[in-house]
């Protein structure tokens, strides 16, 4: 998996009717785009992520938006 700053991510629950969570990617930890990320969340908490098989990336957000 491989990532920008600005791109969005999607964690999809993990057990049936589990919310996802989407965030807009906000540090790369290496130059080559690979985990981890740290990711603000759009509950504006900011974590570090190392995504799993269960994460999307997907192209940048719209501004002023998580999602």
């Amino acid at each position: 998996m491989k990532a920008h700053v600005g791109d969005r991510i999607v964690l999809e629950g993990t057990h049936l009717g589990d919310p996802y969570r989407a965030g807009v990617i906000v540090e790369v930890e290496h130059n080559d785009g690979t985990p981890p990320y740290t990711v603000q969340w759009e509950d504006g908490r900011r974590t570090v992520v190392f995504p799993g098989p269960d994460a999307r990336i997907g192209g940048p957000a719209r501004p002023g938006s998580n999602r």
